[in-house]
């Protein structure tokens, strides 16, 4: 088999798509536990190119002094690795998330999902990085044509690799999930493996029992979940943006989009007020005039916002934008919005440059680190302040507020508003959370104490609350752009400081402990 050219070529195509639906698995893999940061993008695609590059250096030695018996091999190897990969993924990602929160105080996100990428996929992207040199070790008969074969390997390299890409993207991912992703391209390099050494009637029998090993792991992926406790849990999918996980409790009703820390969004049962941001965000209602007041909403995450918005000031009409269709789907499933909200599937940027004039804007866009830059920037709020009405507000969710951290991503975001508008109030909540409202009407404090005076019960007490803790800002130069904003690098300060005081009781519970009665705590 190996003197037919076809099946030589045909190997480069599959391993070059493989290399890349590896890569994307990685990255989806990855987002759940430490985020889909550009930080942790950084981290898969340099961890894979350096294996692809040993990769490079061992397959030439490989095809030197070994028979191609050697590279199928090493093929079928990683065919199981990486049909395993979504199996033991979470266990492996658990286990270094434990051992670094012992030991490490600073950069934990960092470090842990560098580990995690080492462990899981440098040893698969090594062996496809082997495929290249070897295969053109084996296609090359003489020096006549050397030059012609090795463009036309790798340009199969490279082809397979653009279609790698694309697959999983918007077929195998959305369609079928990771784990399926992963088990498809496995199984593509077990066929070519299995094709040659059948041809070369070599050693059947271990060939179909490693079949058989890719096809119980077919049987299993739709078991295959990333959190690690089931209680409560009503829905677990993925969708072309998020992991996407429900919980549904007697109070409350949850969208998580990451299994180790944060929620996305949530819904408190049988109660006037939620005790979250959502309700400190209400005052921005209460700062404009009108008797049909309209509000757009970017971010819409579960609809809470709006819900609130719509109970306590049903006066407003409400529109929201969401970039994932199977949020916005989750939305009315499991959280009751109201039917009457529109939820547009669109990134909220680019949304607004084509939307109509609102009187509050509410910005709920930033998950911990994962910040899109491009709705950070001094251009973003600059177009948001071209769609406010004559005295309308715009109201912003941050959801990284940790005292003690200098020039944090608050602090960036809070001066490139302040650079936008004339006035800029911020409001801390009980959480991590810190609200801000912007205006270029500096009396929108006036207007506010005017409309909260008729309120009575709850909704008085929450508004005074509003009133008590909002101050204004100062200016400042810390200012993002759509040419310079590292939200990531400014987001992980915040986050690394979180961690660090989350991880510290951890610290003190564990020191001093054998590893048996590690054991224990953790069972």
């Amino acid at each position: 088999m190996i003197r037919k050219k076809w099946f030589l070529y045909l190997t480069e195509f599959f391993s070059g798509m493989s290399v890349m639906a590896v890569e994307l698995g990685a990255s989806r893999l990855l987002a759940p536990y430490f985020s889909s940061s550009q930080i942790v993008w950084t981290l898969i695609i340099g961890t894979i190119m350096i294996a692809m590059a040993l990769g490079n250096v061992f397959g030439g030695r490989l095809a030197d002094k070994n028979k191609p018996d050697r590279l199928y091999l090493l093929l079928l190897i990683d065919a199981i690795w990486i049909g395993a990969i979504p199996f033991v993924g979470k266990y492996v990602i658990a286990g270094i998330s434990f051992l670094f929160a012992l030991f490490v105080k600073t950069n934990f996100l960092i470090w842990a999902s560098l580990a995690s990428c080492l462990l899981l996929f440098v040893g698969p992207c090594l062996i496809l990085g082997m495929i290249t040199p070897s295969l053109i070790k084996y296609a090359v008969r003489s020096l006549e044509n050397n030059g012609r074969i090795v463009g036309e390997l790798e340009a199969l390299q490279t082809i397979g690799s653009i279609i790698g890409t694309f697959i999983p993207t918007f077929v195998t991912i959305p369609l079928f999930g990771t784990a399926v992703t992963f088990l498809v391209f496995a199984s593509i390099l077990l066929t070519l493996a299995l094709i040659y050494f059948i041809a070369g009637r070599l050693t059947r029998l271990p060939m179909a029992s490693l079949s058989l090993v890719l096809v119980l792991l077919f049987v299993l992926a739709p078991r295959v979940n990333y959190s690690f406790s089931r209680e409560n849990i009503v829905y677990e999918d993925e969708s072309v943006y998020n992991y996407l996980r429900v919980e549904d409790t007697e109070s409350e009703t949850i969208l998580s989009t990451n299994v180790l820390f944060g929620v996305q969004s949530i819904k408190r049962k049988n109660t006037d007020l939620t005790g979250l941001y959502y309700d400190y965000a209400l005052g921005a209602n209460y700062m404009v005039k009108g008797s049909a007041p309209t509000m757009l909403i970017l971010g819409m995450g579960s609809g809470t916002f709006a819900s609130q918005t719509l109970k306590y000031t049903p006066q407003f009409t409400v529109e929201g934008v969401e970039i994932d269709r199977k949020i916005i789907d989750l939305t009315y499933k499991y959280f009751d919005l109201d039917p009457s909200v529109r939820v547009v599937e669109y990134d909220g940027r680019a949304y607004l440059s084509d939307a109509g004039v609102y009187d509050v804007i509410m910005v709920d866009a930033y998950q911990d680190i994962t910040i899109p830059f491009q709705m950070s920037s001094v251009e973003f709020f600059s177009l948001v302040q071209k769609h406010l009405a004559p005295g309308g507000v715009m109201v912003v969710n941050l959801n990284m507020t940790v005292e003690g951290v200098k020039d944090n991503i608050n602090d960036y975001l809070t001066d490139t508003i302040n650079r936008v508008f004339r006035v800029v109030y911020e409001c801390p909540t009980d959480g991590t959370n810190c609200i801000l409202f912007a205006s270029d009407n500096e009396d929108i404090f006036a207007v506010f104490d005017e409309n909260v005076a008729p309120l009575a019960g709850s909704a008085r007490a929450m508004m005074k609350r509003v009133r008590e803790r909002s101050r204004l800002t100062e200016k400042g130069d810390r200012i993002l752009t759509d040419d310079r904003a590292p939200v990531e690098l400014l987001g992980m300060k915040v986050l690394d400081a979180m961690i660090r005081e989350e991880l510290e009781d951890l610290h003190n519970e564990f020191r001093g402990k054998s590893f048996s009665e590690l054991i224990d705590l953790l069972n």
